[in-house]
């Protein structure tokens, strides 16, 4: 009996090293999700397609390898667009299958009708049509490469009656490559760096996520040059660790140092960052810049010299000709702010041992103390990503996952259950806002489906906390901000999960101990402080004046107790 289109898409897939997809059944993928049932690649069943395209992304920037996700035609496969967007975006290799009503209703209304490789162009690499069996393994090599060599999304668009049809059974195989090239720039223009780095008295360096492998020559250069080390969220899990350089976070959640070590600085080199706040860049210092993306050169700051590579192989290139730096006066003084900035996160935890409503703070720097040291963590977009760039402490074995460049709210419950399948053995824990958790709060139910032990910390303000901020800054005062919430451990309890709720400070820790250690998946739902405020490093007059303004708004609308109690609660920060 000759295979299906399906079938031979399947089997391409197991060849490939695909152990599993991520997805929900359906009408025209049917064909699919039956090969599925005879191969030995597993069906993950989430309850949602955005949470399959999450899952897949996640799996694909822990593993760095091809993941992938699947959708049913029209609304199925529509769904996974929002998770796709964040792949693509994160440079996540993921390969979406995208089923297609049939071919010979195409174009006419039929029911379910989209045109999905026009919908997924925007959030992909490679996106195509397959019209006729033929076509299968060639398009499905194009894409699978595409995902790889470029580092993104690519999506195959599948139609329900092509993938039944017989397959074509005399083609040539074909040889997927999976290889990436050593990518650095040329002598002469390692030269010109050199160059001005080593004619600038005082040198920052700042990098992004495409600092991932290049730890050990990071610290190298950063000794020669005698430079403080600044970084991206993104970068924070490859950069911080065992970094005695370090001088923490710029930008919307950044702390520590690394604004003013940025601001102070002759040259500024910035390495494989594509941070998107020019408003915390410098404009005095030389600035260079270091990507494995030509097109990012300069698109975000001003720019001197900029150099296309990755990385790790153009630092080990670079070193020879960087001349050693004695005087450590510069560096010495960010590490002092930098420790100063420190003493005063910590103080704020101190002061949350007793404070109720929950300091957000305490609970992550808390569960920081309690996680394992190769953790994963996901961070829902908001609130969460500020506690999580602030006290989570980045480890050599730790990863840390969160929408750092889409922003998509509901990733973090998503993304822990991708981790959670392709890292078996490993710690996974969810830092969940109660509005992202709500958002996609099925999806727990795809923990027990598949025995997923995901710990999830539930922070539970009652509120979308950054956009109340966001207002509060620009001098509004809050609307559509306040969430009426259940009891979501009594939720959790009710779908066969721990669940476990703390109001009281004094419970918080005993609460993460038992969900840390509980065999399945637990979820510890902290009620946490909404008036906590979380400001850049560098706050604006206009920012603190906004801030003000919203508070007087507050007071007059007959809402004082809220005004004075944020005021309050955050004094420190506003002076």
């Amino acid at each position: 009996m000759s295979r299906t289109v399906a079938e031979e898409l399947v089997e391409t897939l197991a060849q490939a090293g695909i152990q599993r997809i991520y997805g929900l059944v359906g009408d025209s993928l049917n064909p699919v999700t039956d090969a599925l049932h005879r191969s030995r690649i597993e069906w993950v069943h989430v309850r949602h397609e955005e949470t399959a395209a999450f899952a897949a992304g996640a799996e694909a920037q822990l593993t760095g390898k091809l993941a992938v996700c699947a959708g049913s035609c029209g609304p199925g496969n529509l769904h996974l667009i929002n998770g796709l967007f964040d792949a693509h975006r994160s440079m996540a290799p993921v390969l979406a299958i995208a089923s297609h009503i049939p071919t010979s209703e195409i174009g006419i209304g039929y029911f379910q009708e989209t045109h999905p490789e026009q919908l997924f162009r925007e959030c992909s690499h490679y996106c195509e049509l397959v019209s006729n069996p033929r076509q299968m393994r060639r398009i499905l090599q194009s894409a699978i490469q595409h995902a790889v060599s470029k580092r993104g999304v690519s999506v195959i668009v599948l139609p329900g009656d092509i993938a039944a049809l017989p397959a074509v059974s005399d083609l040539p195989p074909q040889e997927i490559v999976t290889g990436l090239p050593l990518v650095r720039p040329i002598d002469a223009d390692l030269t010109r760096l050199a160059e001005l780095l080593n004619r600038a008295p005082k040198v920052t360096i700042f990098g992004g996520s495409g600092c991932a492998g290049a730890h050990a020559e990071l610290l190298a250069l950063a000794e020669r040059l005698k430079a403080p080390i600044g970084y991206a969220f993104r970068g924070k899990e490859w950069i911080e660790y065992e970094n005695p350089y370090a001088v923490g976070m710029s930008g919307l959640l950044g702390w520590g140092a690394a604004y003013q070590a940025m601001h102070g600085c002759d040259a500024l080199l910035l390495l494989g960052t594509d941070f998107p706040y020019d408003s915390f860049m410098p404009t005095g210092p030389k600035i260079a810049q270091v990507d494995i993306r030509g097109e990012r050169l300069g698109r975000r700051s001003k720019l001197d010299l900029g150099l296309c590579g990755d990385v790790r192989d153009t630092l080990r290139a670079l070193l020879p000709f960087i001349e050693a730096k004695t005087d450590r006066g510069f560096l010495d003084a960010s590490l002092e702010q930098h420790r100063a900035a420190h003493l005063k996160l910590r103080a704020g935890v101190e002061a949350g041992r007793t404070r109720r409503p929950i300091h957000p703070g305490y609970v992550a720097a808390t569960l920081d103390e309690l996680a394992g040291p190769d953790a994963v963590f996901t961070a829902d977009t908001g609130m969460c990503c500020v506690w999580a760039a602030r006290y989570l402490a980045a480890a050599k074995g730790r990863r840390l996952l969160g929408s750092f460049v889409h922003g998509s709210m509901a990733n973090a419950l998503p993304q822990a259950i991708g981790a959670q399948a392709a890292c078996p053995g490993r710690q996974v824990i969810a830092l969940s806002g109660d509005g992202g958790f709500a958002m996609l709060m099925g999806d727990i139910l795809t923990l027990g489906q598949h025995d997923l032990p995901v710990k999830i910390v539930l922070f539970n303000n009652h509120a979308l906390g950054m956009v109340q901020l966001e207002m509060e800054v620009a001098g509004m005062s809050p609307f559509g901000c306040n969430l009426k919430n259940p009891n979501f451990a009594a939720l959790a309890e009710s779908v066969g999960m721990f669940g476990v709720r703390v109001e009281d400070p004094a419970e918080l820790r005993p609460a993460l101990e038992q969900a840390l250690a509980s065999p399945g998946p637990a979820l510890v739902d902290v009620v946490t402080d909404p008036n906590v405020l979380a400001m850049p490093p560098r706050a604006t007059i206009q920012q603190a004046a906004g801030f003000a303004l919203a508070m007087t708004k507050i007071a007059f609308t007959g809402r004082l107790d809220d005004a004075l109690d944020t005021v309050a609660a955050n004094w420190r920060e506003l002076i």
